[in-house]
């Protein structure tokens, strides 16, 4: 045999388990039931703590959604660092017009760590006065059942963490779009597959729910201030404290809101180089699951042979089942869009290549480089 033939017989091999993988996730799809919250035995109290840098897209909606909660008892701390910062307008606007709500801004700008998102937190936790602490991304837009779903997670008293699987939900132009199709078609099944294999427990920035006692017990939100994946850093460290982490009966949207394909690509290298540092013996092996390049680097290599064409066609046409699939799942509001599934794999495959190449992640306007713990060193 050849090297060249060698050379396809591999690629095919590859893209022949990353078919399987595909596979595997749209059957999860498809048998996954859409969660509905269950009666409540109780309505604990609850802060919200959001953390709020600059005025970005849809960030009203984003924020008043989180007001509009059908629940008792519950209060909003939004953290600001700069006085300036205009996403206060936002803010005082929501605090206007839903005087009913305990609403509250704290503008502060002390800095904990290198994450300058905890430390924000950090600072709005001083206004926290109930025992369960949700904290949520601004770029996050929830059902009235949010907190509800979140109250039935903590029930079972072996939770000491809550959070929300989430869809993407694209922003205008086709940037947003390909990041939207990222999150629904690769990111969320590939948790959906790996909580049923039981093989995750996860904790995601979309929602970090937790109890006072076991965020104290942890060494508090000091315990992430320099931790670049700080959802991550949590659900580990809730798990060694000997709590679960349980997922909330209710799905949330994550609002996609990319300028162009440059700031689309610059933020999922940042989001690989955080998941390659805090899963590097398990993030190499998701360059297998990309079918469609690897049949398609195949297919060239091979000279067109029948063999790598018939796997070209089958990645093909998976994947669009695949897209199907996560419109079925995550409902209307997901982006689908079957003539950018070829484009959105393409850069999926060049991030994921990309990632391997250099420590260095740019994060609101500031330059780091992330240390194997998933600590960041400031570079700027």
């Amino acid at each position: 045999m050849t090297d060249h033939q060698i050379a396809t017989a591999v690629l095919l091999g590859i893209a022949a388990a990353g078919l399987f993988y595909i596979a595997l996730m749209s059957a999860v799809m498809l048998l996954t039931r859409r969660p509905s919250v269950p009666r409540l035995r109780a309505s604990p109290a609850i802060t919200i703590l959001k953390p709020v840098c600059g005025a970005e897209p849809h960030l009203y909606e984003n924020l008043r959604s989180f007001c509009l909660q059908d629940y008792p008892s519950f209060q909003i701390v939004f953290g600001v660092r700069d006085a300036a910062d205009p996403a206060l307008a936002v803010i005082r606007r929501l605090i206007e017009e839903l005087p009913e709500r305990d609403l509250s801004v704290v503008i502060d700008s002390r800095v904990i760590g290198r994450n300058y998102k905890v430390s924000n937190l950090a600072n709005a936790m001083r206004a926290a006065r109930h025992d369960l602490i949700v904290m949520a991304d601004s770029d996050t837009r929830v059902g009235p059942d949010y907190l509800r779903a979140i109250a039935a997670a903590f029930e079972d008293k072996a939770v000491g963490a809550v959070t929300c699987l989430y869809r993407g939900v694209a922003g205008e132009g086709r940037a947003s779009a390909l990041g939207a199709i990222y999150l629904n078609d690769w990111y969320m099944p590939s948790v959906l597959l790996a909580t049923r294999l039981g093989r995750l427990q996860p904790c995601f920035g979309q929602t970090m729910a937790v109890r006072r006692e076991v965020l104290n017990k942890i060494g508090g939100l000091d315990a992430l201030k320099d931790h670049i994946a700080d959802d991550y850093m949590l659900g580990q460290l809730v798990n060694r404290a000997g709590f679960r982490v349980a997922i909330a009966p209710t799905l949330i949207d994550n609002v996609v809101c990319e300028t162009d394909l440059r700031a689309l690509f610059r933020h999922e290298l940042r989001w690989a180089r955080t998941l390659r540092t805090v899963r590097p013996l398990s993030y190499p092996l998701t360059l297998l699951t990309d079918a469609l390049p690897l049949s398609l680097l195949a297919l060239v290599v091979s000279a067109l042979s029948a063999e790598a064409c018939m796997m070209f066609l089958a990645a093909v046409v998976l994947r669009l089942v695949q897209h199907s699939a996560a419109r079925l799942r995550f409902g209307k509001g997901v982006p689908y869009r079957l003539w950018l599934v070829p484009y959105r794999d393409m850069i999926t495959f060049a991030v994921r290549l990309s990632c391997f190449v250099g420590q260095g992640i740019s994060w609101r306007g500031h330059r780091f480089t992330l240390k194997p713990s998933g600590q960041m060193i400031a570079v700027d």
